[in-house]
């Protein structure tokens, strides 16, 4: 299976690379959203390294940790890849908008994927900072589930 487990990703000439994650991504992407992600001439490298959105991943476990996050992403929410990747997705919103972001999961969850989401998220040094016009989709690999990916390219201090 693709999917990073335990937070791991496979490595490329030392990048966080995984040409078959990015595969699972772009594939379900296209499946549930109906649209490529990043284009048809994207590649795993530019996704991670270059891309001017961010992307998301989490596990399916019952409390979802992050899998993945581009560079981009990891710019978004200050913490570097180490940090970030691991940490449980539901400690990226503050406790009182955890309802909300969970909301979206679970609508995801059902209905296979989500546009148009609006959340107010929080930064390591605590900046807060609302996410727009977010794409949230299903990881299905083998028919089954194995995570969430979301995909958003606005985002501005609240």
């Amino acid at each position: 299976m693709p999917y990073p487990q335990d937070g791991k990703i496979g490595t490329e000439n030392g990048s966080r690379v995984n040409p078959d994650f990015f595969d699972l991504l772009r594939s379900c992407h296209l499946r549930l959203v109906g649209a490529p992600l990043g284009g048809p001439d994207a590649t795993a490298r530019w996704l991670y390294e270059d891309a001017p959105f961010c992307v998301l991943a989490h596990d399916a476990s019952d409390d979802p940790r992050f899998t993945y996050a581009n560079r981009t992403a990891q710019r978004c929410f200050e913490y570097d890849w180490a940090e970030l990747v691991g940490m449980p997705s539901r400690l990226s919103a503050e406790p009182d908008r955890r309802e909300d972001r969970q909301r979206l999961v679970d609508a995801v969850h059902r209905d296979g994927f989500a546009e148009g989401y609006r959340g107010l998220r929080i930064a390591k040094s605590g900046r807060r900072f609302w996410i727009e016009d977010v794409t949230m989709w299903n990881l299905v690999d083998d028919g089954a589930l194995v995570g969430q990916a979301a995909t958003y390219g606005r985002w501005r201090d609240a």
